[in-house]
């Protein structure tokens, strides 16, 4: 079956640096768009940032955009998230997302998720 898997969260310093990776399995890693979506306590699951099938295209949410960076390498099944200037309010479960029909912030519908990291940001 399929299984993504997130590691790499942690608890940080405001400015500080992440960079989470998301390892897929039992999928053709290559057909699916990949995202990264967070949801931090009492709040909603939102949208962070999502790469296309080959990695050409890429989306962000416009409170990351310039201090995050989504990547994935193919040949490892592995989809990253650079995190950069962290701040407090990036505190939140970070979960992965797959998915082969649309890439972006739909991805919020996709069948195949991951069981979260947890990225905590200290001010």
């Amino acid at each position: 079956q399929v299984q993504l898997v997130e590691s790499g969260g942690g608890l940080v310093q405001a400015g500080d640096s992440l960079r989470l990776s998301c390892a897929a399995n039992g999928l053709t890693f290559s057909s699916y768009a990949m995202g990264w979506f967070r949801q931090a306590p009492g709040k909603e699951r939102e949208f962070v940032a999502a790469i296309s099938w080959t990695g050409g295209i890429k989306y962000y949410a416009d409170s990351v955009k310039g201090r995050f960076t989504v990547s994935r390498d193919n040949a490892k099944n592995t989809v990253y998230l650079q995190m950069n200037s962290l701040k407090p309010e990036d505190t939140a479960l970070y979960y992965c997302a797959a998915d082969s029909r649309q890439v972006g912030a739909a991805m919020k519908n996709s069948n195949y998720w991951g069981q979260g990291t947890q990225v905590t940001v200290s001010s």
